[in-house]
Formats: C-alpha cells, structure tokens, sequence
C-alpha cells in the first residue's frame, strides 16, 4: 500500500510539473517563468502586458503598454484597468514588478501575473522584443 501511495505521489509531482501556467491565486498573483508569460501570451485573448519601468523605450515585451510604478503612472490606469481581465505585469527589477502586480491584486484584480526574472528572464530565453 505504501508503495503504491508513493508511487501516485510521484505521478502526481510529475503532472504538477507539466504545467507551465498556474491560474492565479485569489488574493495573490502568481509569477511566471519566461516561458510560461510567453505561453500566456500565445494562448491568452485580451492579455494586457504592462512593462512598470521608467526604461520602456529601450525595450519591451512586444504589445506590452507602459504604466511606470514610480510615477504614479499605474496608479493612475488602475481605475481605467477591467478588473476582471487578465495581466501580466513585468519590469526591469524585482522590487517594481512585484510593486505593480500587488497594486493590481490591492485594487480588486483577480487574474495578475508577474513575470520572474523580468526582462531579463523574457531577453534570455530568446523571446522578442520591441523598441
């Protein structure tokens, strides 16, 4: 018996980790690698991605908008914003993504993504880029 627990345990680990993308969590958003933005990205209608750094014109996630954090810039959207719909949120730091996607979860946002590794992670995997 505890062989066989252990072993659908297993299976179980394993099927967790074929998914890229979790749904958020209510309350919370939920960060993504770079592959799993570019999934959301790919297979997501009506993804909003919002680039919150003062640094948007010397790159970005293509169709990404740019509301900067530190300007009172996403502040000012958020009421502009449907809070039902679907975001991911990045920067060029930690501390700034982590800042706007909590903004947005704060304001009543339920489905906010934040990219991991930021930019950077988005530039390292190759993915595009606009200027």
């Amino acid at each position: 018996m505890k062989l066989i627990l252990a072993a659908l345990a297993v299976v179980i680990v394993l099927l967790a980790g074929c998914m890229t993308t979790a749904p958020p969590i209510p309350g919370n958003y939920t960060d993504v690698t770079a592959a799993g933005a570019k999934e959301l990205i790919d297979t997501t209608p009506g993804l909003v991605i919002i680039d919150v750094s003062p640094i948007y014109t010397q790159g970005h996630i293509p169709g990404a908008v740019n509301y900067y954090v530190g300007d009172g810039s996403l502040d000012a959207a958020i009421p502009t914003l449907d809070p039902a719909g679907i975001y991911l949120i990045y920067c060029h730091t930690d501390a700034a993504s982590i800042q706007g996607a909590q903004k947005l979860v704060d304001a009543g946002f339920t489905n906010v993504y934040r990219l991991q590794g930021n930019f950077k992670a988005w530039v390292d995997a190759g993915y595009p880029v606009e200027t």
